[in-house]
């Protein structure tokens, strides 16, 4: 199976089923299919060649789907970078992916033309919207996708494109400060595909609200699973407005729901929302970093019919775990166990398995685990490894996790984030949950700051809710109840909110 044939298939099957619902229109599985293969058709004809890169750097839209599977049909490789990328860093991607072609809109051309001059491999670009080019594009040809869309299909000889051949590469942050793309095949994301939407038991009635970016691997697969069964996706480009939002899920009758823990922070913030009923909505999901279980409590309130999915992930394996909704009230802080097809261990310094409650470093298993990073071999060795329990090699996340006696997994951290205080190690994610437990609590982050006395000491960035009133002797008293004393934070410091990096994960490196 291809990625591309999903949405081949459920055109074949439900060609006037609403398949994308965006700003600009409802569109069906046939239109989006006409489309997706008039641009394979213009790529070939452009040169494109099979396993070629092809940047999309757009906005959640019609085009930029179009655009994805229309790549993978003509045998390239989508390289998705997120639409608020700045100049050098597109430049760096551009540059190293060696993108041939590219997809992009019209109000984005100004700024493109910036760093055209400094991209050797670029030949194309394709874009959406109207409006006369009136930029310098440095030789580069400028292509209209309404122009194309207005041609008629040829049906060119496609590429034969099998299971094994490079379908996307999706950036993501360094611990470097470099950008790594990872590489994955048709067959990693097909498996990972499969595999979630067993077990969400999706189906072709289902229609999903996404407000995740195409650019973060979670935005990017409620489209190819949505496709793959044949549902609905309502794109959103941002979740800037939480009340509309909820508007939508009734409105539009909402069935699944993606979160991450920055959107469920404003809805458990919201207020006035008991006329409101959600009766429709048959589950959210969670992933990124853990959900805190405050926010589960107050999510399950507002959602009392709606089952919750949280889950544990990384754009190196799209997903990992799941935790059944029947546990969430028994183990809330837990992200469940392996999902289909995938194995896990934790492991020790040397690699070797550890037994229950020991705290190791989580390694992954399975058809979904990427071929490795772009043009980064070096890189590639330090994530994808062998241990003695497997033949294969595996990937070490880099996250430091326990399991318990009936093999529920439960986070503890970043394997660059314990802190180390009094000559103790302390979880900065343990620590995050007992402050998340107070009701004046917004949002949490804990992290280490030097000290000459404690080698670290705690520091809790804290968001409060609607500016309540609270002060930092309150914050530690409550931990102090609850926490071991090398674990109660010497430092607390509120702000207004907290830095996030592209995919909406806390940037703690931002605050330090």
């Amino acid at each position: 199976m291809l990625v591309h044939e999903f949405l081949e298939n459920s055109a074949g099957k439900l060609p006037d089923k609403v398949a994308l619902i965006t700003e600009t229109g409802r569109y069906n599985y046939r239109l989006i299919e006409e489309k997706s293969r008039k641009i394979s058709e213009a790529l070939m004809a452009d040169g494109l060649n099979k396993g070629d890169r092809v940047a999309v750097f757009m906005d959640n839209s019609l085009d930029a789907v179009a655009g994805i599977f229309g790549i993978l049909k003509a045998g390239g490789v989508f390289v998705i970078i997120n639409p608020t990328t700045k100049v050098d860093k597109l430049t760096y991607i551009l540059n190293h992916c060696q993108a041939s072609m590219m997809f992009s809109s019209q109000d984005k051309l100004s700024m493109i033309t910036k760093c055209l001059r400094n991209i050797l491999s670029l030949k194309s670009i394709y874009v959406s919207g109207y409006g006369a080019n009136l930029v310098d594009t440095a030789g580069k040809r400028i292509i209209y996708l309404k122009d194309i869309f207005c041609g008629k299909i040829v049906n060119p000889a496609a590429p034969v494109i099998r299971a094994t051949d490079l379908a996307s590469i999706i950036y993501t942050s360094g611990s470097t400060g470099v950008a790594k793309g990872v590489v994955m095949t048709h067959h990693n994301m097909v498996s990972s595909a499969n595999s979630i939407t067993q077990y969400l038991r999706s189906s072709s009635s289902d229609i999903v609200l996404s407000a995740l970016p195409l650019s973060f691997d979670y935005g990017l697969y409620q489209v190819i699973m949505a496709f793959k069964v044949g549902a609905t996706v309502i794109l959103k480009k941002a979740f800037g407005y939480p009340y509309r939002a909820l508007e939508t899920i009734v409105k539009e009758k909402v069935t699944g729901f993606p979160i991450v823990p920055t959107i469920s922070a404003l809805i458990t913030k919201m207020e006035n929302l008991k006329n409101m009923k959600f009766d429709c909505l048959r589950y959210i999901t969670n992933t990124g970093d853990a959900l805190p279980a405050d926010h589960i409590k107050k999510l399950r309130k507002i959602f009392p019919k709606t089952k919750i999915y949280s889950m544990y992930g990384l754009t190196e394996c799209k997903r990992v775990t799941y935790l059944d909704p029947d546990q969430i009230e028994s183990r809330p802080t837990s992200v469940g166990k392996p999902m289909p097809g995938v194995e896990t261990f934790v492991v020790d310094n040397c690699g070797k398995s550890v037994g229950p409650n020991v705290v190791g470093e989580l390694v992954v298993k399975g058809p979904n685990v990427m071929q490795g990073y772009w043009n980064m071999p070096d890189e590639t060795d330090k994530f994808l490894k062998y241990i003695k329990a497997t033949t294969d090699r595996v990937l070490f996340t880099g996250d430091l996790f326990h399991y318990d006696k009936e093999g529920f997994l439960y986070f503890v951290g970043r394997k660059g984030e314990m802190i180390k205080s009094c000559g103790e190690k302390v979880s900065p994610k343990e620590v995050e949950n007992v402050i998340h437990g107070m009701p004046s609590v917004s949002e949490v982050a804990v992290v280490g700051v030097d000290d000459p006395v404690l080698g670290q000491a705690i520091k809790a960035y804290v968001v409060k809710v609607n500016e309540v009133d609270i002060t930092n002797g309150d914050i530690k008293k409550y931990c102090a109840k609850r926490l071991e004393d090398h674990m109660v934070p010497k430092y607390i410091e509120f702000r207004s909110s907290l830095p996030r990096t592209e995919t909406g994960k806390v940037s703690k490196s931002a605050l330090i």
